[in-house]
């Protein structure tokens, strides 16, 4: 366990989670707007992939960026391998920006300090949560409008709703299995980069914005479960008329 930072509800710090949150309501007003309220369970499923985009291309595609681009550079001498990106020179991070990407990042890094560094383990997690996850989850927004409009033909609705599980199930599993093999490092060495003696950064900044990303994702395997049930008992069914 490390010891935190005490923490300050300052005008920076409002405005970081502000703008962690202000996704959620951008994602609902979309999930209002596109989803009809005859189809509730797209609408809720809707909500949770707009909010899973947005949050994977702007926020977690922030993190790379200050990855990628933010850096101080200090005598050879004082690193050690392996070198990001192969610079002996420098060091990589949200922790050496200036920017308010940078900033939200060391807002979170005061919870979880690997963020505020650039981790290998982390981003290599991130690249395939933001190239990935990111545009599986818009197209799985999309998958769900087709699916649930009523100009749609059978057919249509059909072949979205067929993609949609197959599609939003293995996302799923993905998002599982990230948030496992983000935080399975700190459970074998007794959360040695996280914060856990806070309880805002413990509750709030790593349990609930984290968690999001358990329960939402068990929801949709056992949606996608029963869909599959009722797919096989109907094909099943079929198949013994036709005998």
């Amino acid at each position: 366990m490390s010891t935190a930072a005490r923490f300050t509800l300052d005008m920076a710090t409002c405005l970081c989670i502000g703008f962690a949150m202000s996704f959620m309501p951008l994602a609902y007003i979309l999930g209002r707007t596109l989803i009809p309220s005859t189809h509730m369970r797209n609408r809720i499923l809707f909500f949770w992939h707009a909010y899973d985009a947005l949050t994977h291309l702007f926020i977690e595609g922030s993190f790379l960026y200050e990855c990628f681009t933010s850096y101080t550079t200090i005598p050879v001498g004082f690193t050690r391998e392996p070198f990001f990106l192969g610079h002996k020179d420098r060091v990589y991070g949200a922790a050496y920006g200036v920017g308010p990407s940078a900033r939200l990042w060391q807002e979170y890094a005061k919870a979880d300090f690997r963020w505020a560094t650039a981790d290998p383990n982390v981003i290599s997690l991130e690249i395939l949560t933001v190239c990935l996850g990111g545009p599986a989850a818009v197209y799985i927004c999309y998958l769900l409008w087709s699916c649930s409009r009523s100009q749609s033909g059978a057919p249509v609705r059909g072949s979205a709703k067929a993609k949609l599980w197959l599609i939003a199930p293995a996302l799923a599993t993905a998002e599982l299995y990230g948030g496992f093999m983000t935080f399975a490092p700190e459970w074998l060495t007794a959360s040695s980069q996280l914060a856990t003696d806070n309880p805002v950064y413990l509750w709030f900044y790593l349990f609930f914005f984290n968690t999001l990303w358990v329960f939402v994702p068990l929801w949709v395997l056992w949606e996608g479960g029963k869909e599959l049930r009722v797919a096989f008992v109907k094909a099943e069914g079929d198949d013994r008329k036709r005998k």
